[in-house]
């Protein structure tokens, strides 16, 4: 991808891997589905900035569901619109935008197209629940987890990002 058209799906790509940051924050809204699995759901709103030139922000109401290896991740605008659906399983990685759909082998690929850098997707959701996994280049604030809160900043590579995630209590 190149030039302006690349830019809200680069955008997008990083949102998504800044909520799966935030998926790391199990306290908050987590809910666990009755089917069984060890799948759970988080809601709320996030933040992305981006410190590139020029800096690029983002925010959205997200609704994420599953786990590192199969879920979905809506996310929407403040008076309720769908932006983007992410759906992933095993092989595959859906995203649908609202006006086109792409597909992709695994989430971490989506994310890596879009963003041209690698998010880690499974440290995000062990980051939601509580566990402090450490990924090389990011660093993960969980103190506030207990009060909804969960922030998360990639050093490097460059450029930095600062994610920031508020969880609707149940």
């Amino acid at each position: 991808m190149t030039g302006a058209a690349a830019q809200p799906s680069r955008r997008f790509a990083l949102t998504l891997g800044g909520v799966a940051m935030l998926v790391m924050s199990g306290c908050a809204t987590v809910k666990n589905p009755s089917n069984g699995s060890d799948a759970q759901a988080w809601t709320g709103r996030m933040s992305l900035r981006i410190e590139s030139e020029p800096e690029q922000t983002f925010s959205a109401l997200f609704e994420l569901r599953g786990t590192a290896e199969t879920g979905e991740l809506t996310l929407s605008s403040p008076i309720g619109s769908t932006l983007a659906a992410l759906h992933w399983a095993p092989g595959e990685a859906v995203l649908n935008d609202g006006s086109r759909t792409r597909r992709f082998d695994s989430v971490d690929q989506l994310i890596q197209a879009a963003t041209g850098a690698a998010i880690p997707v499974g440290a995000l959701f062990g980051w939601l629940v509580g566990q402090d996994a450490q990924v090389s280049g990011w660093r993960a604030e969980l103190g506030q987890l207990a009060q909804g809160r969960l922030q998360a900043r990639r050093e490097a590579p460059l450029p930095r990002a600062d994610l920031r995630v508020v969880f609707e209590r149940a």
